[in-house]
């Protein structure tokens, strides 16, 4: 288990701690049980210390040296883009066999067999490296070597993708694989003309749509900058500045714990790029301050989980999938975190608006903790707000994101050295935070080349064309039908499975069709994005309410259905961005302005229907009502919008009307 996962509540290491510096140890109640339950979820960052002191530091090297390498690589760029993808899998996929155990028996150490998984990782990527230029001149013709090689670098991808991300994922590409062998025998439009042997490990090898794919390329060019800037930056002490400031926010009002776990949560999500990394990081400290404050524990697991899913959403870093999504779609990175911005802001300010509504509800009164001045704060500290300005400069200025984020990388040293105190210990904390951040990418590398494979199924056989047509044969060409269809084929795909890969897929099967039916380019990718993302606080399988549940102490079926109705807006907001692009920035800044406010308007009344208290307890047709407000007002068109709005003043004069008579009531 990585050490500096376990000592998430102290200071030591720089991680997160007491915002106020007043609460006691006794008040921190995730136990170690509870936080290593939460932390098997993480699978970005679930990975086994070796006993082995020389291979353990042997590790540590090799990734702190890919950290450096990807850096240069970033400020100066790299010779080829086969050299990177090939470069980058090669460090990532044999450092998988010696971080990830064979098995639970295995944990902490490595064996002859695992040596060997690493000679099998190291010849599949350094042959290509080697020999991709021969490959390359000779327009793709490839021999029995190729081949050999080519199904020797399929099968470590699926054992690595095994031991990183568990069984889901590899069995999910074994299936595709299986396609390829076998479709031509399924009748009808899903068959395909057959292909052999050499054709499938040629394509998925030596190409670049396979293996060394989009998908590992976006892996070695953006991702990993992005998570090494995340992992400097909270080892430097963002993190910890992040909450401090949101609890100075908010600490003092109504819910105060719970909202500035919301606010800190999308800081702090802005770092981590993972949903249940978001909550094992956050929710250690934020969990028991919100049950200690009177939140029940599913209500604390379920904020959490819903407030760290954000975090995907939230502009500057939004995960890994949105820099694919700049791949694909060939949209600049700024303009998708433009685009981005109002509805990741509807979906903080719905969460926001429940947690105040919850407390009012249950007559959580407002804490007495006092926290820090916001003025101390960043008197002290806020030069660690300094590197994310520098991000936001260098992204909105027009600059590529690995480049961005390399100076931004640059920054976080820099400002260290100029106002940190403990700048001789800078090497170290460089040290730590790079074998961190990089052996978090071990799992996500591992999901972007699995990810190549299925992707290349869908390219070699045309499946994505097929399921597209499909699509449009079944909605009959109704937007709404294919919308919903892609929802629930995202949310199906996403039971368990990263953001990338379901981005992955039904980017190259769902959103197509969307495409064709006359929905623009980035609102159909971000519409596949933002349920590739919430697939994660989903039931059945809600994997960011599991670790809030683990952490909280509560069920995780209660806390799953808890989250999925605090965070419901998400399952709203992108519907309405692609009916009314002005929810993505789209348009002129009054048509902006006044969207922005209507849909603000919209969210409290959702909020509203959701947990069915205003200004007193809501009746059932109140928060009929109060919904169909809400959705009017999201709704495009000005007629809609008044309508919208009148019923929502309605419900304001009727609640007015009751909390009038309560107060009437004799105590």
């Amino acid at each position: 288990m990585n050490e500096d996962k376990r000592n998430t509540n102290t200071e030591q290491d720089g991680s997160l701690a007491s915002p106020t510096g007043e609460i006691k140890a006794d008040d921190m109640k995730v136990s170690e049980e509870s936080l290593k339950a939460a932390e098997k979820l993480d699978k970005s960052s679930n990975t086994q210390n070796n006993s082995n002191k020389v291979i353990a530091m042997l590790v540590s090297i090799t990734l702190v040296g890919l950290a450096i390498y990807h850096i240069y690589v970033g400020l100066f760029g790299a010779r080829s883009a086969m050299e990177l993808r090939a470069g980058h899998w090669l460090v990532m996929s044999s450092m998988a066999f010696l971080v990830y155990p064979f098995s639970k028996k295995s944990k902490g150490k490595t064996s002859v067999f695992d040596w060997l998984w690493v000679a099998a990782a190291v010849a599949a990527s350094g042959y290509i490296l080697l020999n991709w230029m021969r490959i390359a001149m000779r327009a793709g013709v490839v021999d029995q070597i190729d081949i050999v090689f080519g199904i020797i670098a399929v099968i470590v991808v699926l054992e690595s993708a095994r031991r990183a991300m568990g069984l889901m994922l590899p069995m999910v590409a074994g299936v595709f694989l299986l396609y390829l062998f076998f479709g031509q025998h399924i009748p009808g439009i899903m068959g395909h003309r057959g292909f052999s042997i050499t054709r499938i490990f040629a394509f998925m090898y030596t190409g670049t749509e396979g293996i060394f794919g989009l998908a590992i390329d976006v892996s070695a060019k953006y991702i990993a900058l992005f998570v090494l800037f995340g992992s400097l930056l909270e080892r430097f002490g963002g993190g910890q500045l992040f909450v401090d400031l949101a609890y100075a926010l908010t600490g003092k009002t109504r819910g105060g714990p719970a909202k500035a776990c919301v606010v800190g949560t999308v800081l702090v999500g802005t770092m981590t790029g993972s949903a249940v990394a978001n909550v094992v990081t956050t929710g250690p400290f934020t969990i028991p301050l919100m049950k200690k404050n009177g939140y029940s524990a599913t209500t604390a697991g379920a904020i959490e989980a819903a407030a760290s899913t954000g975090g995907q959403l939230s502009p500057p870093i939004m995960g890994a999938a949105a820099f694919l999504m700049a791949e694909v779609t060939g949209i600049p990175y700024s303009a998708i975190v433009i685009a981005a911005l109002i509805p990741a802001l509807l979906y903080f300010f719905s969460i926001f608006v429940v947690v105040d509504l919850e407390a009012a509800k249950n007559k959580i009164k407002i804490p007495e903790d006092q926290a820090q001045s916001i003025w101390k704060i960043l008197k002290e500290r806020g030069y660690l707000l300094v590197p994310l300005f520098v991000l936001i400069f260098f992204i909105i200025r027009g600059n590529s994101p690995f480049l961005s984020a390399s100076y931004a990388i640059l920054s976080v040293l820099v400002v260290d050295v100029i106002f940190s105190k403990e700048r001789l210990q800078m090497p170290k904390k460089f040290f730590q935070a790079a074998d961190k951040g990089m052996r978090s990418m071990i799992s996500i590398a591992c999901a972007c080349a699995c990810a190549g494979i299925i992707v290349a199924t869908i390219s070699l056989t045309g499946l994505g064309a097929k399921f597209s047509s499909m699509m449009l044969a079944v909605s009959g060409d109704n937007i709404m039908i294919a919308l919903i269809m892609t929802m629930f084929a995202s949310l199906i795909v996403g039971l368990g499975m990263p953001t990338t890969v379901v981005y992955m897929i039904t980017a190259t099967m769902a959103a197509p069709a969307l495409v064709r039916m006359g929905v623009p380019m980035m609102q159909a990718h971000l519409f596949v994005f933002y349920f590739g993302c919430i697939s994660t606080i989903t039931p059945p399988i809600a994997l960011s309410s599991f670790a809030g549940a683990a952490l909280a102490g509560a069920e995780p079926n209660k806390v799953a259905v808890t989250g999925f109705r605090f965070a419901i807006i998400a399952f709203i907001v992108p519907f309405m961005f692609v009916y009314r692009p002005a929810l993505t920035a789209e348009g002129d800044a009054l048509l902006i302005a006044t969207t922005l406010l209507t849909a603000l308007i919209g969210v409290v009344f959702v909020a509203v229907a959701t947990q069915g208290w205003l200004l007193e307890r809501a009746s059932g047709l109140e928060r009929i009502l109060a919904l169909t407000s809400g959705l009017l007002l999201i709704a495009p068109g000005l007629l809609v919008n008044i309508v919208g709005f009148a019923i929502a003043a309605g419900i304001v004069l009727v609640q007015m009307r009751k909390r009038q008579t309560m107060r009437a009531l004799p105590a």
